[in-house]
């Protein structure tokens, strides 16, 4: 057995980074080693709760160019916040073309970039870096979306036929920083935040194991996208009040519900259809991720709020509001859902796995910067149709230059 292991950095010390620390509890062949971040007492933070965690003696860096030259550092896990995406990546890959320092791989978190030209962007940098690079999607490796995929495909569609019908969810009730509320800083609103996640797992559900994704291929689009919550007067000052006054809901709103129905060709001319539904606007326990599969003689379903734990607590169990039971806790109160270990059950953990392994042995992970960059197309599709109002061939014409209404400052809602 090999003793080799990687050595993690982390761009970013945030909610994100700090939940991928939370998993490293379960994969054996990596450390996180270090962590950058603007904001240098956050990085001191972050560094320190992976030796709590005993995941890693991380220290804080004073640059991505220092932590990329630290013969230490393997690999590069980009977790800050979207609008800084480019510019970090354009470190990394000055400090490694100017041969300051070597790297296995680069996993970014989703959504690739803003924009199609930014993600392509992105992908072409690393590459050219020589770079191997990874799209960290967490949910595509839930337990759960793992083990349903397999047996769908082993058992219900080798004996009755493939597929043909993926939803996916995901809903909460908003996001934790205010650069996420700012189309400018984000790419958009719910759309570009959230759906990157349900676009990737109904996509991966309809492809065969062991088929590459693009066997299977877009051919049209059909998305919507609507304020339904969040510019309500009462809403608008809270955001305010939690997020700061550049968080203007009255004068540059985004969108806080999308829909996309995204039909796709299979390798046989067969129609299999993507139903994607996200929400900042879901008053439930805390975030519900969910998902379906159907084909000719079966079918299959996942929601994380359909946990096999629940608390009751009575009207006199008062106390502080956190997330100890679920992330996005919107009640401490009443027949509440407890999910044990939010990292593992999210994909965190079986995603950190693949990527450290694919980074060791210089293999191509499953999912890749590519992946990103369709993963963009798509979502960028679903702005278009939802501002012309009407279905969009894939890929439309001028996807490459496009920036959403919400992203510009001039949707309304």
């Amino acid at each position: 057995m090999s003793k080799e292991r990687l050595g993690v950095g982390f761009i970013g010390s945030g909610f994100n980074a700090r939940f991928h620390m939370r998993a490293w509890t379960g994969v054996r062949d990596a450390d996180v080693l270090g962590v950058f971040s603007p904001n240098s007492k956050h990085a001191e933070e972050a560094a320190g709760l992976s030796r709590q965690l005993n995941v890693g003696d991380a220290k804080a860096y004073d640059s991505i160019t220092a932590m990329v030259a630290d013969p230490n550092i393997h690999a590069i896990w980009l977790c800050g916040p979207n609008h800084t995406r480019i510019e970090n990546v354009e470190e990394i890959v000055d400090a490694v073309n100017a041969g300051k320092g070597e790297l296995k791989g680069i996993a970014c978190e989703k959504p690739l970039a803003r924009t199609v030209a930014e993600a392509k962007r992105v992908a072409e940098l690393v590459k050219g870096a020589g770079i191997n690079h990874g799209y960290l999607e967490n949910q595509v490796f839930a337990p759960h979306i793992v083990r349903g995929r397999d047996l769908i495909w082993a058992r219900g569609a080798a004996l009755t036929g493939r597929p043909y019908l993926a939803r996916a969810a995901e809903e909460h009730s908003g996001p934790h920083m205010p650069w996420f509320w700012r189309g400018n800083l984000q790419g958009g609103g719910v759309l570009n935040d959230m759906m990157c996640h349900s676009v990737e797992v109904v996509r991966h559900l309809l492809t065969k194991p062991g088929a590459p994704r693009s066997s299977i291929k877009p051919v049209n689009i059909t998305a919507h996208i609507a304020s339904l919550k969040w510019t309500r007067p009462e809403y608008v000052e809270r955001l305010k009040q939690t997020m700061g006054p550049d968080v203007d809901y009255s004068k540059q709103p985004a969108e806080d519900f999308a829909s996309s129905t995204i039909q796709y060709e299979a390798e046989d001319g067969s129609t299999l259809l993507g139903e994607v539904t996200t929400s900042w606007s879901f008053v439930g326990a805390g975030l519900r991720l969910s998902a379906e599969l159907l084909g000719p003689e079966y079918s299959m379903s996942w929601n994380t709020l359909d946990t096999s734990l629940k608390l009751f607590f009575s009207r006199q169990v008062t106390g502080e509001a956190g997330e100890d039971l679920v992330e996005k806790q919107n009640a401490e109160i009443g027949l509440m859902p407890v999910i044990p270990d939010e990292p593992v059950m999210y994909g965190y953990e079986g995603e950190n796995r693949h990527f450290t392994q694919a980074f060791l042995r210089g293999e191509t992970p499953t999912l890749t910067f590519d992946d990103g960059v369709e993963v963009m197309e798509i979502l960028m599709t679903s702005y278009m149709s939802a501002e012309a109002g009407r279905t969009l061939a894939f890929r439309p014409e001028g996807l490459d230059a496009f920036t959403p209404a919400v992203a510009r400052g001039e949707w309304r809602g």
